[in-house]
């Protein structure tokens, strides 16, 4: 469904991306993990037209899109839910619901879609008339999530939807996600809670100084000896045994 191609991005003469290339097939949910300052959302950004590629080329179902603009991505089936979530807090949960699909050619499914984010976030159904920006951080992501799918998007595109959540919340969400590949619906997903996201996801690609640095089976991952102790803190045997004795 998606392809990257040797992706080079920069914010002016500071260079972000390196030669990035990825792939995520239909139906799957692709996790992108790393630091903070590694390229994962300048990575996401790019691929929704948000920043420009210096090189390289990105594919959306066989199509070319690395120079189509946003809005056009939104009506080919993309859907982008920042990590800023950029709700309107002086509207109701359900008017920011209905804004997702404010497009005319969204408008034929908007009461199915309307349903199933209120099926899939039973809290926002009991808080549809509530105001945004009255409710907490987790109710929020449900939110901006649920106003992604208004558009019926083919590809779900996430920006860390876990920060700044309560673990319970962090459930729920990830939870919601995981069902999402029941409607097929395609997910890549940027964090940095590596261990709940390579429990959700089926494939990972790591990035590290604008760098894919590591990709495969998220059960492969959470296996690996550099993700396990960078990312996760468990200590080696073999760093054990290299500590000094007291």
């Amino acid at each position: 469904m998606l392809k990257i191609e040797n992706l080079d991005v920069a914010y002016g003469h500071l260079q972000i991306l390196w030669d990035v290339s990825l792939n995520v097939e239909q139906g799957e949910i692709v996790a992108v993990l790393g630091p903070n300052g590694a390229g994962k959302s300048t990575l996401l950004k790019s691929l929704m037209g948000l920043v420009p590629a210096q090189k390289g080329r990105i594919f959306f179902e066989g199509r070319e899109i690395t120079r189509v603009p946003t809005f056009q991505l939104s009506r080919l089936g993309l859907s982008f839910v920042p990590e800023e979530r950029n709700l309107f807090p002086a509207m109701t949960v359900e008017d920011n619901l209905l804004l997702g699909a404010y497009v005319k050619e969204h408008h034929a499914r908007r009461a199915d879609n309307l349903a199933y984010v209120y099926e899939l976030f039973p809290r926002l159904l009991e808080r549809r008339r509530q105001l945004a920006g009255t409710m907490s951080g987790g109710e929020r992501q449900m939110l901006a999530i649920g106003r992604g799918l208004m558009s019926n998007p083919k590809l779900l595109i996430l920006d860390e939807p876990s920060m700044g959540l309560s673990p319970t919340n962090v459930l729920v969400v990830f939870e919601a996600i995981t069902k999402l590949t029941a409607r097929d619906v395609t997910i890549i997903i940027v964090e940095q809670n590596v261990s709940t996201t390579l429990r959700a996801a089926g494939r990972a690609y790591v990035m590290e100084h604008g760098r894919v640095v590591l990709s495969d089976s998220s059960q492969n991952l959470l296996d690996d000896d550099h993700i396990q102790r960078i990312y996760l803190g468990v200590t080696s045997r073999d760093d054990n045994e290299a500590q000094p004795k007291p």
